[in-house]
């Protein structure tokens, strides 16, 4: 299940409880249907540890593992972890967590052009209206923490239930075209008055030192979905010509870009661990980390498509979803974009180094 390769820290090992409910999950061939997801998503929030308590290495390697095993299923999974540790987060920093058992929840945060959810305050709660877009999994989930504005510079966060009757999931079936991810389908959620709790003040969610962690986590999934392309890479099965010099050469360079990614990984949990990873140095370390992994996602990504030829892309349902799969979600790191971020941060934080 968690093998070398998929260890964030070479002494990271899970706890049985832990242990138990992701081979449980791993093994059912129900759990990787668009259907169960969020049964899976309750069962591994239940167990699994949050970031930054002593145990961050334990929960990236089980999202790798998740990642390198199902795409989609990691995908699916992470929001839900992600906006139990913004609810912890919000409660240990003193301010208001809506704790919902059996919920299955999603972070709803993108923005998009033509679009704005706004929130008022009126007897003594929130009022969210508009449209919110990018909402992955909207028709299958139970709730979410959702950004919304509350004046025309700030945005606050609000768990929000998804069963209101003024809150509606709009289904487009051909709004979602997709071959990568296609069954986490993200659509557009409209909110008429739709009552909401706020989760801290305006602007925490960003300002929080969670926000870089949890993208720190996702990068976890995209390094454990290069792993299983690697896994592939080395069978040596299905192959049109017997491995030669130039396929070692591919294999040593999935090698050395997955060796990487798995360091950076892991001293970033370290850090997260050590109370190294807070505000700016925080936000610093999760770009200088999803830009290592980013990069060594693609150099294997290249290396597969090199390697192995279009044989398993087109005859191979699984080697072919997944490199669709790991295309789509490195799309959530912006890549020119985000290494001139990192590059202000840096200058900036005088840290070049």
């Amino acid at each position: 299940m968690l093998d070398q390769q998929v260890r964030i820290g070479a002494e990271t090992t899970l706890d049985a409880r832990v242990a138990n409910v992701v081979r449980r999950v791993l093994a059912d061939e129900a759990a990787h249907r668009p259907e169960a997801w969020p049964e899976a998503a309750r069962d591994l929030g239940a167990v699994l540890p949050r970031p930054g308590i002593g145990r961050t290495p334990q929960l990236w390697s089980v999202l790798a593992a998740l990642g390198a095993a199902d795409l989609q299923l990691a995908r699916a999974v992470e929001p839900h972890l992600d906006a139990l540790a913004i609810l912890a987060e919000a409660g240990a920093a003193g301010h208001d967590a809506m704790a919902v058992p059996g919920a299955a929840w999603g972070v709803f945060a993108a923005e998009g052009p033509g679009t704005r959810l706004s929130a008022v305050p009126a007897q003594g709660r929130w009022w969210l209206s508009g449209v919110k877009p990018w909402c992955s999994l909207a028709d299958r989930l139970t709730h979410a923490v959702v950004t919304a504005w509350v004046d025309d510079e700030r945005r606050g966060l609000f768990a929000v239930d998804l069963g209101s009757p003024a809150v509606r999931a709009d289904a487009d079936p051909d709004g979602w075209v997709a071959r990568g991810l296609r069954d986490v389908v993200s659509l557009p959620v409209t909110m008429h008055d739709a009552p909401g709790c706020a989760v801290g003040p305006p602007g925490w969610y960003l300002q929080r030192d969670g926000f870089a962690w949890g993208g720190i986590g996702v990068a976890a999934i995209w390094y454990g979905g290069a792993v299983g392309l690697a896994r592939r890479l080395a069978a040596g099965t299905g192959r049109s010509r017997p491995r030669d010099q130039v396929s070692y050469l591919h294999l040593g360079e999935v090698d050395q870009r997955l060796t990487a990614a798995r360091a950076v990984l892991q001293g970033a949990a370290d850090a997260v661990d050590a109370g190294r990873a807070a505000g700016a140095a925080g936000a610093l370390l999760a770009l200088r980390t999803r830009a290592v992994v980013a990069a060594s996602c693609e150099a294997v990504l290249a290396a597969a498509d090199h390697d192995l030829g279009p044989g398993p892309l087109v005859a191979e349902p699984g080697h072919a979803a997944r490199v669709a799969d790991l295309r789509v979600y490195l799309r959530q790191h912006h890549a020119e974009r985000d290494l001139a971020a990192l590059g202000r941060l840096v200058e900036e934080q005088d840290v070049a180094q």
